[in-house]
């Protein structure tokens, strides 16, 4: 290794988040869409119900803890669950059904025809995801997918795809960061 160690590989990936970044830009109608969906639905009694596996946990946890704290402005709380985050629940629903029905059995009980979901899967085909699409879609809500490049599975079964043009899983987790904080500015200053 020479005296620059890593300089042109950590060069590198900013380039490509800051280029991955950029073409999420284009995605700003469809990120007006959702917030003006979230901010309808909050008005009328509903909430955000979020969900998705490993870094897309997180992003949903990150999300509703923004919604249901403050992202920058004193307000009221804002009702939002992550769905990924009672291990007992997950683990029982894991042991006594399966896997691929964590959320879709959450779901059933917890989501009402006025709340928006959030679907969140860099590939777009986690079977978990889509089984709590199915359901929260049974039960009448409208979901808004939060993907990465083609959308995967859930481009034909979200009402609206946000999906970041990358195949990259962390540039694509980048490009979900930008637009939940998006939302989150827009909708607290508007609900």
């Amino acid at each position: 290794m020479d005296s620059l160690g890593f300089i042109d590989e950590i060069n590198m990936m900013f380039d490509d988040s800051i280029e991955v970044i950029t073409k999420t830009k284009e995605l700003s109608e469809k990120i007006n869409q959702s917030a003006l969906k979230i901010i309808s639905c909050l008005k009328n009694n509903g909430k955000v119900i979020l969900f998705g596996n490993g870094g897309s946990a997180a992003d949903a946890q990150h999300m509703a803890a923004e919604l249901i704290g403050r992202f920058k402005i004193e307000r009221k709380s804002i009702p939002a669950i992550a769905l990924t985050t009672d291990t007992s629940i997950i683990t029982s629903i894991g042991n006594d059904y399966d896997f691929d029905n964590i959320f879709s059995r959450q779901v059933e009980s917890l989501v009402n025809k006025n709340d928006i979901i959030i679907a969140i899967s860099t590939s777009g085909n986690s079977n978990n995801v889509i089984n709590g699409i199915v359901k929260a879609k049974e039960n009448g809500s409208f979901v808004i997918g939060l993907v990465g490049n083609s959308g995967g599975k859930l481009r034909s079964i979200s009402d609206l795809l946000l999906n970041v043009p990358s195949n990259d899983t962390a540039r694509i987790q980048e490009g979900h960061r930008i637009i939940i904080h998006s939302l989150c500015q827009l909708i607290e200053k508007n609900i």
